[in-house]
């Protein structure tokens, strides 16, 4: 491995991106919503994207284990700055040190705050209420922020274009797979020959996000602002855990208000009504329901996302004499953190035991997340003046619902199923 390599990757990727990116300005710019094919293609994209990410990360990491002297090889691949090179900023953290000089009074702006960004967005300036970060530094964070959220590195995400804020797209319109209306109403028939042939069309619905502000603030000492590889820790760290965190929290129980459309409040959620006089917390028949009202399709990428306080629980749960989630040889031995088959995961965002929302049996692949891909970052001396710190600001512009509206009928039974399932709030005080 070397660094042309890495630079081709890099540059592969970048294609890829950039194809996106025409698709979706494309259909903007015509004023409709993308097609099936144009879809289709999008994911394949972002497949390759994803790819190419897992590939950079994996070179970076072996060419930094690599002896520093590596002679003529080194000289060949080093690639010659260009302009725009040579505008950008080494790191985050000279970045961040840059927008809080920019900041102060009688501050001087460094000019590579205002240079035009990789992304093509527009040139930010102070008036405008900060800089935006520089687009490799914004790569590298985003990744750190789905990485880091449990929810938000499963959804389907699209981004969009940087002069749109939002998206429109058309989604098959199915509540019931009886006779005739499936697939949003197309039909299909056994024909006899020479028998008129019946016409169906799908119907469609509109399906559309636009961008909310997701604002965090991180206060930082003079101190700090001293050495800036320990302020591009801090910060980088303070984003992405807590950014991570709110998105998390905005899938499972978002308002739709302000913030993305969480799974528990939206219309697709299918909630299982708690058993006759049940007064434990959970029961093996709450479970048992809660995955027969699971979409088949769904039961193969499906997590149970649980409260931590409802391991407890789980752990008595039994079967006859044969423990539900406890192996045969007890506490000693590790759980097998699943149920049937699928996995068991904690999440702090679940609600407490035995309300609504503690236990979500939920495949979050059917949650579509939008985002226009940049940050924009400002600093204040004001804000904590009285306790020498300076704040920074990082907006995040991101929107995401469900991609189901409501619950569909099966084929056969009246039961209805969904992609999301949550078990109803239980009497835990009889």
């Amino acid at each position: 491995m070397n660094k042309k390599k890495l630079l081709e990757m890099k540059a592969k990727r970048e294609d890829a991106r950039l194809k996106a990116m025409a698709i979706l300005n494309k259909a903007e710019n015509e004023d409709r919503y993308l097609s099936e094919d144009e879809q289709k293609e999008i994911d394949t994209l972002e497949t390759e994207i994803r790819n190419w990410d897992g590939s950079i990360t994996r070179a970076e990491k072996m060419l930094a284990a690599e002896p520093e002297d590596r002679g003529a090889d080194m000289a060949e691949v080093k690639p010659v700055p260009s302009v725009d090179q040579e505008k950008r900023f080494a790191t985050f953290g000279e970045q961040l040190l840059a927008a809080y000089r920019a900041a102060a009074p009688g501050g001087k702006v460094d000019e590579r705050l205002t240079t035009r960004a990789a992304s093509g967005l527009n040139e930010s300036t102070p008036s405008d209420g900060g800089f935006l970060v520089q687009q490799d530094f914004v790569s590298e964070l985003l990744k750190r922020t789905y990485e880091t959220g449990i929810l938000a590195s499963k959804v389907k995400k699209i981004p969009i274009s940087t002069n749109a804020n939002g998206l429109k797209i058309n989604a098959i319109d199915e509540e019931s797979r009886a006779n005739g209306s499936r697939w949003g109403g197309v039909q299909t028939y056994w024909e006899g020959e020479a028998d008129e042939l019946t016409g169906s069309k799908p119907k469609f619905r509109q399906l559309e996000l636009n961008l909310k502000k997701l604002t965090g603030l991180c206060y930082a000492t003079d101190e700090l602002l001293q050495d800036a590889a320990a302020l591009e820790s801090v910060i980088r760290q303070a984003f992405t855990e807590e950014f991570g965190f709110k998105i998390d929290d905005a899938i499972v129980s978002g308002s739709g208000e302000g913030e993305p459309l969480g799974i528990l409040n939206s219309g697709a959620i299918v909630t299982v009504a708690k058993e006759r006089d049940q007064t434990a917390v959970i029961t093996v028949e709450n479970l048992i329901k809660m995955w027969n009202r699971l979409w088949s399709r769904s039961r193969a990428n499906a997590v149970w996302y649980i409260n931590q306080e409802l391991e407890p629980y789980l752990y008595t749960l039994t079967i006859g004499d044969k423990p539900v989630y406890v192996p045969a040889g007890g506490l000693s031995e590790k759980p097998y953190g699943t149920l049937f088959g699928r996995p068991v995961v904690p999440l702090e965002q679940c609600n407490a035991a035995g309300e609504l929302g503690d236990i979500i049996l939920a495949d979050v692949g059917q949650y579509l997340l939008v985002d226009k891909g940049g940050v924009k970052a400002a600093s204040s001396i004001h804000v904590r003046f009285l306790y020498d710190e300076n704040v920074f600001r990082f907006i995040y512009r991101v929107d995401g619902k469900p991609i189901w509206n409501r619950p569909l009928t099966p084929y056969k039974g009246s039961a209805s199923v969904s992609p999301f399932v949550t078990l109803a709030r239980r009497n835990t005080t009889a």
